[in-house]
């Protein structure tokens, strides 16, 4: 049955070659069948940048390309790669995506998200989102050497990480409110997201009528999933990579 596939945080990085293996079978088995694949945020653990020389960066784009000759690829910026450019997405075979995106399933009106924009009790985590994404930071960042660029990306996610701690895990979930905002703005019954790394569906009611928020699975060693929409049917169904 004709279908799309959806997935997000998969952090892949030289230090995670179970994900990076995962990631190659999920390519290499799965995605052919696929009518497209949408990527939403966190592909990899940390981007530094499209002019990125390392080997890592290379295979990752030779994957990913020779996928696409084959299945459309669409991908969303994360909190982890928002520094993934045109540059890179076009030589991956990739169509980059704006942060919010609706698109059609099954006669569905569905919208796309990372997720981050959704965790509004996280004021720090906010102003922190709204000057990593803005064009100042990008060119500010692209002026630093590689390496310096990886010193900064280290600091970051040391930096997340011990805020991370000190956080409660209701602050850092999203919010129903903003939830409900987004869904209302764009005018839709469906949103799909990752960035939470608590895959759920969760049933509500928006408007006086039944609602669904589709929550990604973050990929593990111990096994990881895809959100799998048959076209044809809408009938969202978390299938193992």
């Amino acid at each position: 049955m004709p279908h799309i596939l959806f997935i997000s945080d998969l952090h892949l990085s030289p230090q995670t070659p179970e994900l990076l293996h995962q990631f190659q079978g999920f390519l290499r088995q799965q995605l052919p069948a696929a009518e497209a694949v949408y990527i939403l945020g966190d592909l990899f653990d940390a981007w530094i940048g499209d002019d990125d020389p390392s080997a890592f960066a290379a295979e990752i784009k030779s994957w990913l390309h020779q996928a696409s000759t084959h299945t459309p690829l669409y991908f969303q910026h994360g909190n982890r790669d928002f520094l993934l450019g045109s540059d890179f997405a076009a030589e991956a075979g990739m169509n980059l995506l704006p942060e919010a995106q609706v698109i059609q399933v099954a006669g569905q009106s569905v919208l796309l998200l990372h997720g981050d924009q959704l965790c509004t009790d996280d004021v720090d985590y906010q102003r922190a989102r709204t000057l990593f994404r803005s064009p100042e930071f990008f060119a500010q960042a692209m002026q630093m050497s590689i390496p310096e660029r990886i010193e900064k990306a280290k600091q970051i996610r040391q930096m997340s990480g011990e805020a991370t701690q000190m956080k409660s895990a209701h602050i850092m979930d999203v919010n129903q409110t903003a939830v409900e905002a987004i869904m209302v703005k764009h005018g839709v019954q469906q949103l799909i997201h990752g960035h939470t790394h608590h895959p759920d569906t969760h049933n509500f009611t928006l408007k006086g009528k039944p609602a669904q928020r589709h929550v990604l699975a973050d990929w593990k060693n111990t096994g990881s999933y895809v959100l799998r929409m048959d076209l044809n049917r809408f009938a969202p169904q978390s299938v193992p990579v």
